[in-house]
């Protein structure tokens, strides 16, 4: 499954069943439920589970007229030209594919949106991608008691459905057309994370179809029940990436702490208000010393503030600190307006990140990374949460333009970045050589309740960091590729030159987020540190990665360029 994907939410009925399959893919049974026979309708409004598929898998080879738009993600660097596209329906159709693609040693790779950063998906060595981004369904499973969301869904399109039905959301990511498929598997986070945790943190199950070593596919439920037999496999997709084990069809979703059979308290529930503050500094007026101090304030923050609990649970922040070119720098923070003195906390945290900063804030008027230009937020403005999320997700161009090009790194920091760090920042931001107002560094607030969860109980091993990185440039054109790609390498391997060109697990940083994936960890010349990407991305955890993959895919079906390597 690529990372961050998207698709479109459906209203239609769920699923045709798996036993629909011919003859040669089978089913694995056991305590970890697979899909084995259409089960009774689901209750509590919910479609059933067998009542059949939307459409019939569709096939879309180099000559039909759709084949460009299918071979290719939001990433303009990565177009392939695979035999064929299989845009399908539900698992049985996902089931026939996989057992295809195994029968004539067809290379397969997943695609539910296609928010992938590298060409795992897209690439000359791939024969088929399976196309999940019109599985989109979420809906109240009354008999696993969760919520089930194809691998297809939308984020928004999730956080729509479950508030507007049920009032209760999953904190998963910001921008709008992620979809759940790969965004789950990498460990998902977003603005309530340092209030409610990860995605993964309340996963309760994956379907998921794999290959045996006899070349039979199967649709395998794993549940976190101890006594599961497949729970190995839940774990692995609790931040084990996405692309590694075989293709993820649904996530059904309960909070590890709910109690009793309603909907309604199976799953977390958002604030019902937040408030939304954003403000920004003009570069032509931004000293380096006044650099240095927002972007200390910021780090020191929270490293005091990672732990899980406290009164600033509720408070999600991103340092935008843009290239030169662009003209500003911003400050978007969002706090819970439903904790008791909220709005004095804000002020509190703001008043933090400004000291000593003797340059004035000004509205945040241009676009931002993630972020469209906010000026009605310089003065703290409180809206509904749902509204909130809407607002974020859709309000930059930059989301829904469909052409542009990517590059991407990422690190995790324990502590706080190094004034030597903060003067590389800065040198590359105000470097001439590049003009481009898409060329970013990104600091998002991390801790909280992330930090609750021991590094072992799920397979993303990130568990207490501070705050987040990412380096990132967008661009239109491939001639511009060199200068961009180059612009970001030069700052993020200067950046951790004490420690090889990457953020080594030690003391101070922690390694890189799998859903940011990056090749370049991978190449001795670029990660000169000697801790490969296994380690950057899983940590102590991947051993146990390999011996899930030895087990559910053991002859390395389901590869990329950074998969799960077998035992």
């Amino acid at each position: 499954m690529s990372t961050e994907q998207h698709g479109k939410l459906s209203r239609r009925t769920l699923l045709g069943s798996a036993a629909a399959v011919g003859a040669g893919a089978a089913v694995a049974a056991g305590a970890g439920d697979a899909v084995a026979a259409p089960p009774a309708p689901a209750a509590g409004g919910g479609p059933a589970h067998g009542t059949g598929a939307a459409f019939r898998a569709t096939t879309v080879t180099p000559g039909h007229p759709r084949y460009p738009d299918l071979v290719r993600g939001m990433n303009q660097r990565w177009a392939g030209r695979p035999e064929s596209v299989r845009v399908v329906d539900s698992p049985a159709q996902v089931l026939a594919v996989v057992q295809e693609a195994a029968r004539a040693g067809k290379k397969l790779t997943v695609r539910a949106g296609g928010h992938c950063y590298e060409d795992f998906v897209y690439n000359s060595g791939t024969d088929i991608v399976l196309d999940l981004s019109e599985m989109t369904s979420v809906y109240w499973d009354d008999r696993r008691g969760a919520f089930a969301v194809e691998a297809g869904a939308t984020l928004l399109d999730v956080y729509e459905r479950l508030y507007k039905v049920w009032g209760v959301t999953i904190p998963a990511g910001m921008c709008y057309s992620v979809g759940a498929g790969g965004h789950v598997a990498g460990g998902g986070w977003g603005m309530l994370a340092r209030e409610h945790g990860l995605v993964v943190d309340h996963l309760y199950a994956v379907e998921v179809v794999t290959v045996n070593a006899a070349g039979t596919a199967r649709v395998t439920v794993a549940t976190r029940r101890p006594g599961d037999p497949h729970r190995d496999l839940w774990w692995a997709h609790t931040g084990g990436g996405g692309g590694n084990f075989g293709v993820v069809t649904r996530y059904w979703f309960r909070s590890p702490d709910a109690t009793g059979t309603a909907p309604g308290d199976a799953l977390v529930k958002p604030p019902a208000e937040v408030f939304l503050s954003a403000i920004s500094w003009d570069w032509d007026r931004l000293t380096e010393a006044a650099f240095t101090r927002l972007t200390r304030n910021y780090g020191v923050w929270h490293a005091a503030n990672a732990e899980p609990g406290g009164k600033y649970g509720g408070l999600m922040s991103f340092l935008m600190l843009n290239h030169r070119s662009h003209g500003q720098v911003g400050l978007l923070t969002q706090m819970d307006a439903t904790v008791p003195g909220a709005a004095g906390l804000l002020a509190d945290f703001l008043a933090a990140v400004t000291d000593g900063v003797d340059v004035p804030t000004v509205p945040l008027t241009r676009a931002m990374g993630e972020h469209g230009p906010m000026p009605e937020n310089y003065t703290p403005r409180r809206m509904p949460w749902l509204q909130s999320a809407r607002y974020l997700g859709t309000t930059n161009s930059t989301l829904v333009d469909p052409s542009l090009r990517g590059d991407y790194k990422s690190s995790f920091h324990k502590k706080n970045l190094t004034d030597a760090q903060i003067a590389t920042l800065w040198k590359h931001l105000v470097r001439t050589d590049l003009d481009n107002p898409g060329a970013m560094v990104l600091l998002s607030s991390y801790g909280g309740a992330v930090n609750a969860v021991g590094a072992a109980a799920t397979a993303y091993v990130h568990r207490d960091s501070a705050f987040k990185l990412l380096f990132q440039s967008y661009w239109q054109s491939a001639a511009d590729d060199a200068v961009n790609i180059g612009w970001l390498r030069d700052m993020y391997e200067e950046t951790y030159r004490e420690t090889g060109g990457v953020p080594v697990l030690d003391d101070a940083t922690d390694g890189c987020y799998v859903n940011y994936c990056d090749i370049d960890l991978g190449d001795p010349e670029r990660n000169r540190s000697g801790v490969g990407w296994p380690t950057l991305y899983y940590g102590a955890n991947y051993p146990r990665l390999q011996r899930v993959k030895a087990a559910y895919d053991p002859g390395d079906r389901f590869r990329h360029g950074q998969s799960i390597r077998l035992p």
